[in-house]
């Protein structure tokens, strides 16, 4: 046995709190792809960190106010950025050490590069290794080809991206097949995390008396988290056994005990419970609906399975759960890194206008006019959600949602037509891809294309004016109806008014914008969607 086989022990399931956004991989690997086929050393490593820290992906805390600026500008989901020139770098650098050290690198920022990395090297995106090749794979690959980069003047540039839906398939690759007992991470626990939810979940689901089949509650997961090995009956008994004993309400006394004095037989010592039933469970829910398959039930009580993806989630469970065990770091990743095809090839259900209508007015159940505006007014103002549903929704996907529902609560009558990829509760997996507008909504006889953004400043009128024109266009087309563009984005940009009006006089198309406030106050005081 070796010395790292001897250092390992059963821990519970935490991916990753660098990259605590899932979505934001792929424009960290952007930035290392450029540096493929080099032989990694630590000067590499720091480079490439300095980079991440010029495209604003990488933010330390010290930095001068003018920064923070341009951060506070970058907040939202699609990213666009005013990029740091280098001496502001290299005195972020600096002003900065990292008290970090990670295994084979260096002390400081090549152990930075290796944590911001390693979940994508564990997911088979990207290898490296200090003195060996940066190598990407054919999921790496096509995380880093969806990204559609545009630079503009005064050192500007904006990551689109051109198959949102590809994302998805990506992460649902990886997570079908990702170990716990990988060889790059020191755990002896035994099991894929997204075939354990999903055998547990389909067991729960068919016995009757143990509930009322919506699969397994925020409360549970920690024993997923922590759970030792693939034996998916057994958990599902011991959560039948909790239900039995404390109903869906156990105390996070009760769950703690469970996990640490039964699951890992007190040999579990440093933990912090708020994390264990918080912090570590919204980050399993943020990894595992990357997947598609999983859906949030009960106001976010609960984690279900997508049925939309049914014949997805038939074939992975036949075919992934007996799994070959890996020592090898090299031969982990090959594994990882190719595209099951026969997986990609399973069809999804695909949700009527009419169904969407109808899930759109089942969340209206849940949010009301008032809550709605409170989220779009977080949007707004670059803050955190603490919803329970949608804080999982990254921005650009919360605006999308959120505006659909907006429309819905103020003015029922208006078909409303969102074009985001959703689950088969309506809640959104991905925003509308790249060649088509973002919401389409029809008035009586006149049709209103809402485009969204979060994007702000100039990169904005260089992200959106353009496309949106694009769309507009089509949308009348394909519809043969008089229409207009509604433009709603945190704020609007001055140049981006100028573009609008260009467009007006110019090619006869209405764009009207709204700031996401004077969005929100425009339903609140008008009737029609329409304007003449």
């Amino acid at each position: 046995m070796t010395s790292k086989e001897k250092n390992k022990s059963f821990k519970p399931l935490l991916y990753t709190t660098t990259v605590r956004n899932p979505e934001r991989i792929k424009y960290n690997l952007f930035v290392l792809k450029k540096f493929e086929n080099q032989i990694l050393t630590n000067e590499i490593a720091t480079t490439v960190v300095a980079d991440l820290i010029k495209y604003g992906l990488y933010r330390p805390m010290k930095v001068s106010n003018n920064v923070k600026t341009i951060w506070r500008q970058t907040s939202g989901g699609e990213f666009a950025v005013t990029l740091l020139d280098d001496k502001t770098v290299s005195k972020i650098i600096d002003d900065n050490p990292q008290k970090h050290k990670e295994a084979g690198f260096d002390w400081g920022y090549p152990s930075r590069f290796a944590t911001i990395f390693d979940l994508a090297k564990e997911f088979g995106f990207v290898y490296f290794k200090i003195g060996k090749k940066i190598e990407f794979s054919e999921v790496g690959n096509i995380l880093v080809n969806i990204v559609d980069v545009q630079i503009g003047g005064n050192n500007e540039i904006s990551f689109n991206l051109n198959n949102p839906e590809r994302e998805q398939t990506v992460f649902l690759q990886s997570l079908a097949r990702s170990q716990r007992a990988n060889p790059f991470v020191k755990v002896l626990n035994d099991n894929i995390p997204l075939l354990l939810l999903l055998q547990t979940i389909r067991l729960i689901n068919a016995d009757s008396a143990c509930g009322n089949g919506v699969g397994i509650s925020r409360k549970e997961i920690p024993l997923l988290l922590f759970w030792k090995d693939n034996n998916a009956t057994n958990l599902y008994l011991r959560i039948k056994q909790l239900r039995k004993d404390y109903g869906y309400t156990p105390s996070d006394e009760v769950i703690i005990d469970i996990c640490i004095k039964e699951i890992m037989q007190g040999k579990y010592k440093k933990f912090d419970p708020h994390s264990i039933m918080n912090d570590y469970v919204d980050e399993f829910i943020r990894k595992m609906r990357m997947s598609g398959l999983i859906s949030l039930r009960g106001a976010g009580r609960f984690v279900d399975i997508n049925h939309n993806e049914d014949n997805k989630v038939e074939y992975i469970l036949d075919n992934y759960s007996d799994y070959v065990r890996f020592t090898d770091e090299h031969q982990y990743f090959e594994y990882m890194s190719k595209i099951d095809k026969n997986l990609i090839a399973q069809k999804s259900e695909v949700i009527s206008d009419e169904k969407t209508n109808d899930l759109l007015s089942e969340w209206l159940k849940i949010y009301d006019w008032e809550s709605i505006k409170s989220e779009l007014h977080i949007l707004a103002s670059h803050k955190i959600s603490k919803d329970d549903v949608l804080k999982f929704l990254a921005a650009p996907v919360r605006l999308e949602f959120l505006t659909a529902l907006a429309i819905k609560s103020k003015l029922p009558s208006v078909i409303v037509k969102p074009n985001y990829s959703c689950d088969d509760t309506g809640l959104p997996t991905s925003t509308a891809g790249g060649n088509k507008g973002d919401i389409e909504c029809f008035e009586n006889d006149y049709g209103i294309l809402v485009e969204v953004t979060m994007s702000e400043g100039r990169t904005q009128t260089m992200m959106e004016i353009w496309p949106i024109e694009r769309h507009l266009t089509s949308f009348i087309e394909e519809n043969k109806i008089s229409a207009q563009c509604v433009f709603i984005a945190p704020t609007i940009y001055s140049d981006s008014k100028r573009q609008i009006e260009f467009v007006k006089y110019s090619n006869k198309l209405c764009i009207r914008d709204y700031a996401i406030d004077d969005w929100t106050e425009y339903l609140e005081n008008k009737k029609t969607l329409y304007v003449e």
